[in-house]
């Protein structure tokens, strides 16, 4: 009798569903908006694994519902909030995401974000499709530069490095802030006031833990150029979205780039920001090329599919166990 794993999602990108399909029995969620806890807990028994995305919520409950088959959860996603990290090591359960694959796509996001934040591209686009550029004026949108202007980095994991790899052609001084990471080649560590003192664009690369919720908020905010740019490709949570607001609103800061927010998906109730000329917003796209999104399904299903042969994960969550029903940190994941 073949094993059974829900996926929140009937169709994903590339073939990682075809795949697991053949080795498992995939019960889907149907419907066509973001699922709720008791959506997934009213399928979930019985089964052996669960795929879902980053914004999907895995909780005690949905566990409890599938009962002692559940062995892995698998996020085609790096982070990994929205899973109960708890719950899973109370019951043995291997939590995996998809780090590596997405980090270059996101980098070249975060980049965009930067460049059409600091150069003023969502108002100047807006001019042509309203029908108001009417003569070319020297001082309408004028932005500020980003080539030999100082970026900083909070996190400097795969991601962030990948930023100031692309950091170096414009010819940017880089820092970084992360205590795990020393100086390298391509940026100097400091420490948050420093870099929030001394950069002109900053830009937000760590997971959303009780430690990083709201880690920029009014405080930090003040401690920035009232010229710098804020980006965040990383989870909304990371930033106090009411003292952004106010700091854009008030110039003490030029403008912000966004790709992620507190609540996600918005629908209809967006957020004040959305309307903010000198903020730019994006639906969470980072990772969301053909080639990446598929490679994170697939990674997420060969994370699924190696935990139910009782091989180790090849990418659990950080200080998780690779192997089901083993201690956190347990060694036996593959690079």
């Amino acid at each position: 009798m073949k094993k059974r794993v829900l996926t929140t999602r009937e169709n994903l990108p590339g073939r990682g569903l075809d795949r697991l399909s053949e080795a498992v029995d995939v019960v889907a969620w149907p419907g066509t908006g973001k699922p709720g806890p008791a959506d997934l807990a009213a399928l979930a028994s019985g089964v052996s694994g669960v795929l879902a995305l980053g914004n999907d919520p895995v909780d005690g409950a949905l566990m409890d519902a599938a009962g002692p088959s559940l062995r892995v959860v698998s996020l085609a996603s790096m982070g990994f909030d929205n899973v109960d990290r708890a719950a899973a090591a109370e019951r043995g359960i291997v939590v995996t995401h998809t780090p590596g694959v997405l980090s270059e796509t996101t980098a070249d996001l975060t980049f965009a974000l930067i460049l059409a934040a600091r150069r003023r591209l969502g108002a100047a686009g807006a001019s042509l499709a309203d029908g108001s550029w009417g003569l070319f004026r020297m001082h309408d949108y004028l932005g500020l530069d980003i080539h030999a202007a100082t970026l900083g980095l909070i996190g400097y994991g795969q991601i962030g490095r990948a930023v100031a790899r692309r950091a170096q052609g414009f010819g940017m001084r880089v820092l970084h802030h992360d205590p795990y990471a020393p100086d390298d080649a391509l940026s100097t560590s400091v420490g948050l006031a420093t870099l929030l003192a001394e950069s002109d664009i900053v830009s937000l690369h760590v997971p959303l833990t009780e430690e990083t919720r709201h880690l920029i908020s009014t405080r930090e905010l003040a401690g920035m150029k009232p010229t710098a740019t804020l980006v965040s490709t990383s989870r909304g949570g990371v930033v106090d979205e009411e003292a952004l607001l106010h700091a854009v609103q008030e110039g003490r800061l030029h403008s912000a780039g966004l790709d992620v927010f507190e609540h996600e998906p918005m629908g209809t109730e967006l957020s004040p920001l959305v309307a903010e000329e000198r903020v730019i917003t994006l639906p969470h796209i980072g990772s969301a090329t053909e080639a990446t999104r598929a490679a994170m399904v697939d990674l997420a299903v060969d994370n699924i599919l190696d935990v139910l042969a009782e091989r180790p994960a090849r990418t659990p969550l950080p200080g998780g166990p690779a192997v089901p029903g083993t201690p956190a940190g347990t060694a036996g994941a593959r690079s």
